[in-house]
């Protein structure tokens, strides 16, 4: 279960990294820039603590699908970027899949 924990914050890292992206300005803000890469840098840290115990195809694709849909979605609420209806079905095909993916994940023994 703390796996699990871990691989959400890993999410929630990287998701705030790069919400973070657009706050940089190409680099040249120190603050947001050194905020995003601790957040990127945590993110992966995690990732090499969950990888020991989830295979890597599971962690990768948790931890990709559900960063896309939450930075879709932040960016509609935060930048006001749009979400036509193909894209809102294809954010659900994304966690439909790692649903999915997660049921039938065998942990490392």
């Amino acid at each position: 279960m703390i796996t699990y924990f871990f691989l959400i914050v890993a999410i929630l890292l990287e998701v705030a990294g790069t919400m973070l992206l657009p706050v940089t300005n190409s680099f040249s803000k120190p603050i947001p820039t050194i905020i995003m890469t601790l957040c990127y840098l945590g993110a992966l840290f995690l990732l090499t603590v969950v990888v020991k115990t989830l295979p890597l195809a599971v962690v990768y694709a948790t931890w990709s699908g559900l960063g896309v849909f939450s930075v879709a979605i932040l960016g509609y609420f935060i930048f006001g970027q749009g979400l036509p209806w193909p894209v809102i079905l294809g954010l659900c095909l994304i966690v439909s899949g790692v649903v999915l993916v997660n049921s039938f994940a065998e942990p490392k023994i």
